[in-house]
């Protein structure tokens, strides 16, 4: 039953449009009676991430809400689902997650996809997945449904490479390895990524928003998901 349950989900997801979809035993993470995550991963369309190479654009702007969106449609559906079948269930949309701090979060989206199997912190503190890179948006969701899981990953797999560190226009990423006992603070400066990206914004797109993207362009991960799409 519970495989069966798992691959109903994946099923819905996937034909919904996800890219990336893994399962994340989180009981030694959230206390909470829906200790089971849900990673959904939707890729950012090659042409796009192609077109940030020189900073962000309209494009990429529209993409990114567009993209959340569809995350926020797909994550709820997961809930509906799982609801359906007489589980608790809760998404993690947009308007759900609130930040507090640092631009932290009580249950980020990064940590269940790395529990999920689904990839690792990079240098540029983001998801790297061996399929699309970085070139990803995220959401999850938990539930008490008790998932087939996939295995965590706990460490990073950037090695001794520097090409986000060496690209990043705000100098935030110290080019330290993640690992899960590693603080985001310790290796990556989401301030000083924060302010550079909302000044490109605002010149390049006459937008108040966060968004830059070289780290997600650059990556070598990234530019080999490219390559496949030419």
């Amino acid at each position: 039953m519970i495989s069966k349950i798992g691959d109903e989900l994946k099923s819905i997801l996937y034909e919904g449009g996800a890219s990336l979809v893994g399962f994340a035993d989180l009981k030694s993470i959230a206390k909470s009676d829906m200790p089971f995550g849900v990673s959904v991963a939707v890729a950012i369309p090659a042409d796009t991430v192609k077109s940030i190479h020189n900073g962000p654009n309209l494009a990429y702007y529209d993409a990114y809400h567009t993209l959340n969106e569809k995350l926020d449609h797909l994550v709820t559906m997961g809930e509906e689902f799982l609801k359906s079948k007489g589980y608790m269930a809760y998404a993690q949309t947009v308007d759900a997650v609130k930040e507090f701090g640092t631009y932290r979060t009580e249950l980020p989206h990064k940590t269940v996809a790395t529990n999920a199997g689904l990839g690792w912190i990079g240098k540029s503190a983001l998801l790297v997945t061996e399929q699309f890179g970085s070139a990803i948006r995220l959401s999850s969701l938990v539930t008490n449904a008790e998932l087939e899981c996939g295995a965590p990953i706990t460490e990073s797999k950037c090695g001794g490479c520097m090409v986000c560190a060496s690209a990043c226009p705000a100098k935030a990423i110290s080019g330290k390895l993640w690992n899960v006992e590693l603080d985001r603070d310790e290796f990556f400066d989401p301030l000083a990524c924060r302010k550079k990206a909302r000044e490109l914004a605002a010149e390049r797109i006459s937008k108040e928003i966060t968004l830059c993207g070289k780290c997600i362009e650059i990556c070598p991960y990234t530019q080999k998901y490219l390559n496949l799409v030419k």
